[in-house]
């Protein structure tokens, strides 16, 4: 099982596949996992495996650690192409979010103004209008939509407390096309079900969806690392390909992780 916990509240930098040279900035516990979803192929595990004793970082501790990595960066390098906020679990989760946001921009326009900020988030506190207005500040506004099959969400992504597929997508038009759809391609089973979502009975629907949002761009990505489910299987380069090729033959700019 995958027991990957990012130190908090800053990580890295890493080589991230989809964002290039990234430093990591973890809004949550450095010892677990805290998140609105509890996916299959979360490379930190199940939620239940990984409960924190730690509390969250604070807003003044995420600035002051992120102000003297980026000093040392300047010294000692490499320069980031961006600033990410990921870890272990929902970044947006955080009460001090969209002030941790304004922090960071403005760390970043003081030491590294090229990078982006980025911000990875499974959608389901962008109904907040806090969260989604910081969401509107940054470079890179980076959110799930696995599917449109709520059933398939139910068992792949598995969201806790009251989520409405509706409202989400609702939220992603909001954004106007400030935003970034991130969604992952699999094969294989999670308790004998198939949760192969590279067919056209999954593909057309949610393409359908993203048409309407009209996304400043697309990502889609598969398998990379371990995963909690063992029987997960990588969408291969031909499938990731075909579903490629329809986004951009509808004018949308996208990119896909092998």
């Amino acid at each position: 099982m995958s027991t990957v916990i990012f130190p908090s509240p800053i990580f890295g930098p890493v080589h991230s596949r989809r964002l290039g040279v990234s430093l990591g900035i973890n809004l949550l516990p450095s010892d677990g996992k805290v998140c609105s979803f509890d996916c299959i192929y979360c490379e930190c595990g199940l939620n239940a495996e990984h409960r924190p004793g730690l509390s969250l970082p604070t807003r003044e501790e995420v600035r002051t650690e992120l102000e003297n990595k980026l000093k040392d960066m300047q010294i000692n390098g490499p320069v980031p192409d961006v600033l990410t906020f990921a870890g272990n679990g929902e970044p947006t989760a955080h009460p001090h979010f969209s002030e941790i946001i304004d922090d960071t921009i403005a760390l970043r326009d003081r030491y590294f103004p090229k990078a982006k900020v980025s911000v990875l988030s499974n959608s389901t506190f962008i109904n907040r209008p806090k969260v989604f207005d910081a969401l509107m500040k940054v470079d890179n506004n980076i959110l799930k939509l696995d599917t449109v099959n709520e059933e398939y969400i139910k068992m792949v992504d598995r969201p806790s407390g009251n989520y409405k597929l509706d409202e989400i997508i609702d939220r992603l038009k909001a954004f106007k096309g400030h935003v970034i759809i991130q969604t992952m391609f699999m094969k294989g089973t999670c308790y004998g079900e198939s949760v192969d979502n590279t067919g056209d009975e999954y593909v057309l629907p949610w393409l359908e969806t993203v048409k309407a949002i009209a996304p400043s761009q697309v990502m889609i990505y598969t398998i990379d690392r371990d995963t909690p489910n063992k029987h997960l299987v990588k969408a291969t380069r031909q499938e990731l390909n075909r579903i490629l090729e329809m986004i951009k033959t509808n004018g949308i700019s996208a990119t896909a992780s092998y």
